[in-house]
């Protein structure tokens, strides 16, 4: 089993809107950087386990968890002109996006704010904490998710 840490704005895609799913699931779509997209397309695995982290708004942190449900396949969105996510260049016969479906397994009743995890001197090497990091998907060793286990308040 591997661990993620899987980023999204709350505005745009939050953890709320994946409890609101149909057994709460849903795909994890517009990812537009290629080493978030090869993580999910040869990396991530059914039965992984990510932190789902909420970015750029108030509070930036770690909200929950959940589980990779299906491994990477074809973004249906980067084919469709009406989606924000449409890609012109992306052709079906070679995708050139990809997406994993998820299943919300725990929403925490605080937040595991940015700050806090930066006060973890634990954590110093963890690529959410790293200067410049802005991939929307990063891996997160055992020993990272273990910690981070403890630190839940809920």
């Amino acid at each position: 089993m591997a661990y993620w840490l899987m980023k999204s704005e709350p505005s745009v895609s939050g953890i709320e809107h994946l409890k609101a799913m149909p057994k709460q699931r849903d795909h994890w779509e517009g990812v537009r950087n290629y080493q978030a997209r090869n993580m999910m397309r040869d990396q991530m695995k059914i039965g992984d386990l990510a932190f789902f982290y909420h970015s750029n708004c108030p509070v930036p942190g770690i909200v929950g968890v959940i589980e990779i449900v299906k491994e990477g396949y074809p973004d249906p969105k980067a084919f469709d002109p009406q989606s924000k996510y449409f890609d012109s260049k992306s052709d079906p016969e070679n995708p050139r996006w990809f997406v994993v479906d998820v299943q919300l397994q725990k929403m925490f009743d605080e937040v595991i704010s940015l700050q806090e995890l930066r006060a973890q001197h634990v954590l110093a090497d963890m690529w959410i904490l790293r200067r410049g990091s802005r991939l929307s998907i990063t891996p997160v060793t055992a020993a990272e998710w273990k910690y981070i286990i403890k630190m839940i308040k809920s």
